[in-house]
């Protein structure tokens, strides 16, 4: 299958996906996220015409995370007023060097290769699809700008809906109903980006097609899969997980499809793989980036025929299945390296949910915290009840790099040293390794925080906004002030008196 072959294809399922939608918001991701896969873009943004105003109302980076530092607003804000004017695609090799902007308009900022096209429906443009690299991350060609405008073309109708746009700008999805629904399937949680991720499970449950989930060990791959399936068409039927890089690779082809009692020695009785087990079900394969080469063509056949082939038997068996697969490691990065099929690769990459790392939700990390403390309470018959003030706020401190499972490993573990007596877990529990880490952080924080006036602590936290500001956006005054929502003579007047000075 050719890279030509794999796109239009690509297209064809985004086309099925925004069928199944009703969701506005999860719209835009799917549509931003598959630009930025398609083109191995750096940046990916939709910009909606809003009944009032406009507004670049989702973008995209690369990995699937959504971009909220506004770094590249200075180039999105003049390639869309160039395209809504002219409503013609534009396509810039190196952005700083083109002469349609002047000179050294995007001096300051890390912009290569960019490319744009009008979304219209019935001849009325209703937004923009841009997408941008770089400065030395790739140049894209006039073949991509065709593809680009075959993107705008399928998706622009399922965007034109101008109620739902004007109630995406006004007023936001109810989030209270979402999380009591989704607490009941095991998943806890309040944040923003949290919530981004309950709408993508919602969204991705009512359409039949693969999922990836890609994010860092220990954030709930699982239970996210399970949540799929239970809330799909499909939750009257059988829930597979296998864990890829569990199974010894002389064994995986017998797991996955099965064999006949004397196909190979020791095969002493016919068993049935756990793909036809998953038949007319989910099966959901977890660390999918372990699968060897071989068993990764094998696995594709399976995707592009809806059949399984018996080891020991030359007759294929049709199946029903819906995969959802996992992977701890971005798979497009395993791609470029050569150490995944970029056919399977497009094959999995139908439906893609990233899964934002516990760190990303520091908000949520109490909620989680006591409800794994009333499950191993019950477990140990403790009488166990609530965190001390400065265990809990360690725990919202520290970097759980293990996600939520290490977290829920360090709540055990203070359960089990509590005395059977004691209701509140407080520091004198915390087990040996984590001594030193505590006293370092309540000392950085509390007892700094008292030393301090008030005046002098917001000071310091302006200090610190302003600085955090300039840094994302590659200490671009202008950027950083729109970022702060303050003028731009009013930042160089508090860098002047804060000593803000860019580092050299």
């Amino acid at each position: 299958m050719n890279d030509e072959y794999q796109k239009s294809e690509s297209l064809f399922e985004l086309a099925v996906i925004l069928g199944q939608q009703n969701d506005f918001q999860e719209i835009l991701r799917i549509i931003s996220l598959k630009a930025s896969t398609l083109f191995d873009a750096e940046v990916a943004s939709i910009m909606m015409i809003n009944p009032g105003t406009q507004d670049t109302i989702k973008t995209i980076m690369k990995g699937g995370r959504e971009n909220n530092q506004q770094r590249y607003q200075l180039v999105q804000t003049n390639v869309i007023g160039l395209v809504m004017r002219d409503k013609q695609p534009f396509l810039s090799v190196d952005i700083k060097r083109d002469s349609r902007f002047s000179e050294d308009l995007f001096e300051e900022v890390t912009v290569g290769s960019v490319m744009c096209v009008p979304l219209q429906c019935e001849g009325i443009v209703i937004g923009c699809l841009l997408v941008l690299n770089k400065s030395g991350a790739g140049e894209f060609n006039e073949g991509e700008l065709r593809l680009l405008e075959k993107m705008a073309a399928v998706s622009a109708p399922f965007l034109s809906n101008v109620q739902k746009i004007q109630e995406y700008f006004n007023a936001p999805l109810p989030e209270a109903e979402l999380l009591t629904k989704y607490e009941q399937l095991g998943l806890l949680g309040k944040s923003r980006r949290f919530i981004e991720l309950l709408r993508a499970i919602e969204a991705a449950a009512r359409c039949d097609v693969r999922v990836l989930l890609e994010g860092p060990s220990g954030t709930g791959k699982e239970l996210i899969a399970r949540a799929i399936h239970k809330l799909s068409a499909r939750k009257d039927r059988a829930f597979v997980a296998i864990d890829c890089g569990a199974i010894p690779e002389s064994l995986i082809e017998s797991e996955l499809f099965g064999h006949l009692k004397g196909a190979f020695t020791g095969a002493n009785y016919n068993r049935k793989g756990i793909i036809e087990e998953a038949h007319q079900g989910t099966l959901f394969m977890d660390e999918i980036t372990n699968l060897p080469c071989d068993m990764q063509a094998k696995l594709l056949r399976v995707l592009q025929e809806g059949e399984v082939r018996v080891i020991g038997s030359n007759q294929p068996r049709k199946v029903d299945v819906r995969f959802i697969s996992a992977s701890s490691t971005p798979l497009q990065k395993l791609v470029e390296q050569q150490k995944f099929r970029e056919d399977l690769y497009y094959r999995l990459h139908v439906y893609p949910i990233h899964i934002p790392m516990l760190n990303e939700r520091h908000e949520d990390i109490p909620l989680l915290a006591n409800h794994f403390l009333s499950k191993f309470t019950r477990q140990q018959q403790k009488q166990a009840e609530s965190f001390h003030g400065s265990i809990l706020k360690f725990m919202q401190q520290r970097k759980w790099s293990g996600n939520i499972r290490e977290l829920e490993n360090f709540v055990e573990r203070l359960v089990t040293l509590a005395s059977p007596e004691m209701t509140v877990l407080n520091p004198t529990i915390l087990p040996r390794e984590f001594q030193k880490e505590f006293k370092k952080l309540t000392d950085n924080y509390e007892p700094h925080l008292l030393r301090k006036s008030l005046q002098e602590t917001l000071v310091e936290t302006e200090e610190q906004l302003i600085r955090q500001a300039l840094k994302d956006n590659d200490w671009n005054q202008s950027q950083a002030a729109r970022v702060l929502r303050i003028s731009e003579r009013a930042i160089r007047y508090k860098m002047e008196k804060l000593g803000i000075v860019k580092p050299t």
